[in-house]
Parts: C-alpha cells; structure tokens; sequence
C-alpha cells in the first residue's frame, strides 16, 4: 500500500507532515470542481440528454469500490428482466483504434482497458469505450440497446443521467473525508443524499471482527459506522461472493473448496484498488499466501514479473488482472472470480429501479 494511501485510510504517523502540505491543494481542487458544477447548474455549460436511459454506477471517491461486480451484478438482472443493456466506459489504460469504440470478441484489454474487456468476457453485452460518453451511447443504441449503465462518470456532468449509485467501500469507506490530494475523494460525502443509491461493498474489520487486522501503520480505519446515519438515500449492503476459480491458460473451472484440496498453498497478485481485499478474500477461503504482491490499479504485467511468482507454485489472481495475462499464461495460473450479492429486499429495490428506467424512458 502507497503511503499516501496509509494517510488516506489510516492512522498513520505520516498524516501529521503531509496533510497540511496537501491542504492548499485540496483546496484549489474544491474551488475547481466547485465552479464546475456551479456552471452546469446556471447553464453555462451545457449537459446533453442521451439517446438512451442511463444509470450512472460511480463513486465519491477512488477506485477500488466494487464498481465492477455491481456492474456485472446488474447486467444480469437486466438480462432476467428482458432488458437489452450496453455499458460505457472511459476505457482507462486502454488504446482503442479509434473512439468510440465496441469491444467485439478480438478486442484485448490493451485496447478496451481491463474492466471493459473483463465486463465484456464475463457477460458479451455491447460496450463501447471513449471519453465521448455521449457517442458511446448513441453507439450502443445502434445495437439495439434499452438501457446503458454507465462504468464510473459520476463527477462526468456534460452527460444527462436518469440514476445514480454511488459505490462505497465498507472497508476504507471515505478515509479521513478530505477532498483530493489530502483525502480520498473526489466530491465531498454531501454528494450521498442527491443519489438513488448507496451501495456499501462488505463491511469494515470492526463491524466483521475480521482475524486479518492491519498492521501498526494502519491501525484503526479512520471512519466509522455513522457515515450513513441522518441520509434518506437508501443503502444497500453488497457482498462478493468466490464462486470458482479458472485456468487462465486451459479455461477449466473448479470449486473454491475443489481448488483448495488441491492447491492449499498458493502465491497472489493484484492490481486493483484495494489488494489487501482480495488477499484477505483469499484467506478467507482458507488458501494459505506464500507470498501476496500489490500493484497499483491497472498495472500492466509482463510475463517475466509473473513467471518467478509461479515457478514453485499456483499463482492465483483477480479477474480483472487475468484479462491482461490471458496472453502469456502458464497452466498453474488462476484467477478468482467472485459474484456480487444482496439480501432479497435491497435486490427487488434495484429491480424496480431497472424496470423503472426502461418504462418511463
């Protein structure tokens, strides 16, 4: 973990040095971000209604929240409910031909980016990628899509939206609760209240009583449960669930439990927001981690820093990380692929909101 992240999260030492460094600069980025939004609300800049319904999956905050396995959650929902979705997505590490651009099934996550290219392998629904959201939307309806739900672009106010999510980390939560660099987020937590839903992915070591507790550096989470309390938006509890684990390089899928006779021992990799998560996810599944190794979200592996990692043993990873190894991957690779959850009431809440978006768009 970087150590502006410790600041960030937790009670580290550091945060007495470099917080009051970073605080004129955080607030130069609120006056920025201020006047922004001051402008599309007085009109001066203009927002522009898409083709489609749209359902913004964002946060306040950076990433590593759990966007993406809502994403998929919600894109099999849709498919439940005879709803045509699309996806759009920045496209973040990716190069594309050209923009926008539909990821079809020779696309490589070098092109698309990674959560794309996985969102795509995992469901085969239309996506289009670019930085023109508005384009990637009239791609998609081209395709005959109903509905787009939208990978990320909360703070993306030039696009029009019919519904908002905002992702929320029940583990990290909103760190010290300063705006960017001294803080974690992009928008301050008043953002909460003007959404249709919070989704809160898992819950913090505290509310679980988790064995896997931080270290000295990191010692209590800054926030706390009352983050939520006093908000009418209404806020849904998540889980990711394991479901199997698959051969990167074979394409065979076995049990968490089938895997773990087999394989008890194993080291790990991630590049996503948060690798302390899927390492304890991990754990969590009793895999014993010989060695587990962070990187920086969107990392770009080579197979010469990975071949080390697997010359004695299974190296297992994230989904999203096995698209950009899929290339180059021994047969003792794998990776984790985990479902999101809800209890019955929160899923028929985001049912109705699905059907609601369809009807009267």
């Amino acid at each position: 973990m970087r150590l502006i992240e410790k600041v960030w999260f937790y009670r580290h030492p550091a945060k007495w040095a470099l917080v009051p460094l970073l605080l004129p600069l955080t607030a130069l980025f609120w006056l920025i971000t201020s006047l922004r939004r001051f402008l599309y609300r007085c009109g001066v800049k203009s927002s522009t209604s898409p083709a489609l319904p749209v359902m913004v999956i964002g946060n306040i905050g950076i990433g590593g929240n759990g966007k993406t396995p809502l994403t998929l959650y919600l894109i099999e929902q849709c498919e439940r409910l005879g709803i045509k979705v699309g996806i759009i997505s920045r496209g973040y590490g990716g190069k594309a031909p050209h923009y926008p651009y539909l990821i079809n099934e020779y696309s490589t996550a070098a092109q698309a980016g990674d959560e794309p290219q996985m969102i795509f392998d995992r469901s085969g629904v239309p996506i289009a990628v670019g930085s023109d959201r508005i384009a990637s939307i009239a791609l998609l309806a081209e395709q005959g899509c109903q509905l787009v739900l939208a990978d990320d672009g909360l703070q993306h106010y030039k696009m029009k939206r019919n519904a908002e999510v905002i992702v929320v980390d029940g583990k990290r939560k909103f760190g010290n609760g300063l705006l960017l660099p001294a803080g974690p987020l992009r928008e301050g937590k008043w953002r909460l209240s003007s959404v249709d839903f919070i989704v809160v992915n898992g819950k913090s070591e505290a509310d679980t009583g988790a064995a896997h507790k931080p270290s000295s550096s990191q010692e209590n989470n800054v926030q706390n449960a009352d983050d939520f309390s006093g908000l009418t938006t209404p806020v849904l509890a998540m889980d990711l669930a394991p479901s199997q684990f698959i051969n990167l390089a074979t394409g065979e899928a076995i049990g968490v439990d089938e895997f773990i006779e087999i394989n008890s021992t194993v080291n790990a990799i991630a590049a996503i927001g948060d690798p302390a998560r899927f390492f304890t996810t991990l754990e969590q599944c009793k895999l014993t981690l010989n060695k587990a190794q962070g990187f920086v979200d969107h990392h770009a592996f080579t197979a010469q820093e990975l071949t080390e990692l697997s010359a004695s043993m299974p190296l297992v990873m994230t989904e999203k990380d096995a698209v950009k190894c899929q290339a180059f991957a021994q047969e003792n690779w794998w990776y984790l692929a985990v479902n999101a959850t809800f209890e019955v009431t929160d899923a028929e809440l985001l049912h109705q909101q699905l059907k609601r978006l369809v009807s009267t768009c």
